[in-house]
């Protein structure tokens, strides 16, 4: 049950895109519309808005926001209509990338995307060219601290039905299926185990390098440009980034 994490690999850069509070709220609330519309509005029986509604307070939105976002999605307060998108490409020296969005407005995003990948010497591509170079994992991050006990934690991750464990210097890293993500997350929880990062993502099974220092460059101007896109959920990349980058 260990292994390299490539989750820690993509997400190095998350605390930087955090500190943009706002926009990522903004973000959060529009997911969990989008939700709440496909699945309904009680978290017991909508996978989707459990995930949201738990990735949401894990970044400390107020719950104000998560309330009025889940009464637009039922239709109590008005609010704009979004639209599901993954957009696939490839980035400098193809590098795969995935970009998932919400919009309201998909002639707008489509060119918004289309226009970051050509800008940093990338190529937006046709849906699945880089899909099939990810698998759909559920990620539980558990910071560590002196009160955790890493054999215990690993014993409960697996009883709880988890599918890997990763130890870290600072974290604890769980991957489920997406279809266990919420027992798995649900019996750690219960456990007392606190999460900084929980949500079903998308991992890289093969990692691509950069060598030269300008494609390096572009790569992290074309994540940059995306990830400060409204409409943009999530990026997801294969780009195995230098450790004097992270």
């Amino acid at each position: 049950m260990a292994g390299h994490s490539k989750w820690a690999n993509i997400k190095h850069r998350k605390g930087r895109q955090d500190a943009k509070k706002a926009k990522v709220f903004t973000k959060l609330a529009r997911a969990i519309t989008v939700a709440v519309k496909e699945g309904g509005d009680d978290p017991e029986y909508n996978a989707e808005l459990s995930n949201s509604i738990e990735k949401a307070k894990a970044e400390n939105m107020p719950n104000d926001n998560i309330d009025r976002a889940i009464k637009k999605g039922s239709g109590d307060l008005d609010g704009a209509s979004y639209e599901e998108i993954t957009y696939e490409g490839y980035g400098p020296n193809g590098v795969a990338v995935m970009v998932q969005c919400l919009t309201d407005n998909k002639n707008r995003t489509a060119a918004d995307i289309r226009h970051y990948f050509s800008k940093y010497n990338g190529n937006l591509g046709a849906t699945g060219c880089v899909s099939f170079m990810f698998d759909r994992k559920g990620i539980l991050i558990i910071d560590r601290n002196e009160d955790i006990d890493e054999e215990e934690i690993m014993l409960n991750s697996i009883e709880a039905g988890a599918e890997d464990f990763v130890a870290e210097d600072e974290y604890f890293e769980i991957t489920t299926s997406p279809e266990d993500f919420k027992d798995v997350r649900e019996s750690l929880k219960s456990e007392g185990y606190k999460f900084s990062t929980a949500e079903v993502s998308f991992i890289p099974q093969t990692q691509t390098k950069l060598e030269e220092s300008k494609d390096m460059k572009n790569m992290e101007k074309l994540i940059d440009a995306i990830e400060d896109n409204d409409d943009v959920q999530e990026v997801y990349h294969n780009w195995e980034i230098p450790e004097e980058m992270e």
